[in-house]
């Protein structure tokens, strides 16, 4: 596909009332330019990483009643999935899209990353910048960015992922919708790869 970034329209998706119209508008709409991304970070994210990658569209299957708020692609070195795995995603909420490294929930080794994540704070300090953002639970839109914490805020995010069963940690940008629509495909794209690039250190330290 001739892959033109995400529009107002891809946005406005996530207005529409009632499970069965958003989800038909999420996949006529969004879904194709996921797929498109899927196929060509997946290459990338593997060469990064050293590690084959494979991308998962997510489908919300498991919906029956209340619409999906955001929808993503993720990419984790398993083929049946990437929960339980370190992944990284792209997707959108009705006000930004994310571009993630991302340890949720689901990851058993969560509390490992955790610990070495703590341990080196001021490592990550150093390669993560300043208007990165934080988040310790992936199905809220807001995040903290990393030039607001403090180091014993940040210590606390990384022991509440080793204490707390629900807890996650994310790292990634979030452009806002205003500035995405004003981008092209491949303006888009270059921004993603270099997200990847950035929040690659996290994904080896795991």
């Amino acid at each position: 596909m001739n892959f033109k970034g995400f529009t107002q329209d891809d946005f406005d998706v996530f207005a529409i009332d009632g499970l069965d119209n958003r989800m038909k508008a999420i996949q006529e709409n969004i879904q194709p330019k996921l797929e498109f991304l899927g196929e060509h970070f997946a290459p990338t994210l593997s060469t990064l990483t050293g590690e084959e990658m494979f991308y998962h569209v997510a489908k919300h299957a498991r919906r029956s009643v209340n619409p999906p708020n955001d929808t993503w692609v993720a990419f984790a070195n398993n083929k049946r999935g990437y929960k339980k795995h370190p992944h990284f995603q792209i997707g959108l909420w009705k006000t930004h899209v994310f571009i993630w490294f991302a340890m949720i929930y689901e990851a058993p080794n969560k509390a490992d990353f955790g610990k070495k994540a703590e341990k080196n704070a001021d490592d990550i300090r150093s390669f993560i910048p300043s208007h990165y953002v934080w988040s310790g639970d992936h199905t809220k839109p807001d995040a903290t960015p990393f030039s607001s914490m403090t180091r014993d805020d940040f210590i606390s995010l990384t022991q509440r992922v080793q204490n707390v069963k629900k807890a996650e940690l994310l790292c990634g940008v979030h452009l806002d919708r205003d500035t995405i629509v004003k981008m092209n495909g491949d303006e888009l794209v270059h921004n993603i790869n270099s997200a990847f690039e950035t929040l690659l250190p996290l994904y080896k330290m795991n």
